[in-house]
């Protein structure tokens, strides 16, 4: 994702912030999750739990709340890779994990709270 991307889609998701981090809260005070993982689409996705509905909001993004535990369960992502996404993924409660599914593709982006 270049860097022009990463800022449209930090202003994008920015409306959602304060929501967001409190369903981040949620998932590790309730020790859900040390990593909690939001979903941000615009189509249709079997993965996670509808935080949003961009079809009820003012947004453009569906985003459904996950985890790294369910992301491995349906093969997202690898056993072999769970380490090294902990390394990348650092500190929950310092910043806001997104899985983005665009035409551009999927990718992980991490967002400051």
């Amino acid at each position: 994702m270049s860097n022009l991307q990463y800022r449209f889609l930090e202003q994008e998701l920015a409306f959602y912030k304060k929501t967001l981090s409190k369903a981040a809260d949620m998932v590790l005070r309730e020790d859900i999750s040390k990593y909690p993982i939001f979903v941000a689409h615009q189509g249709e996705i079997e993965l996670g739990i509808l935080l949003i509905d961009r079809e009820k909001t003012e947004g453009n993004w569906t985003i459904h709340v996950s985890t790294l535990e369910e992301f491995v369960m349906k093969q997202v992502i690898q056993p072999e890779k769970i380490d090294e996404f902990k390394k990348v993924y650092k500190d929950a409660r310092g910043q806001l994990c997104f899985f983005v599914l665009s035409e551009l593709g999927a990718t992980f982006n991490f967002l400051p709270r």
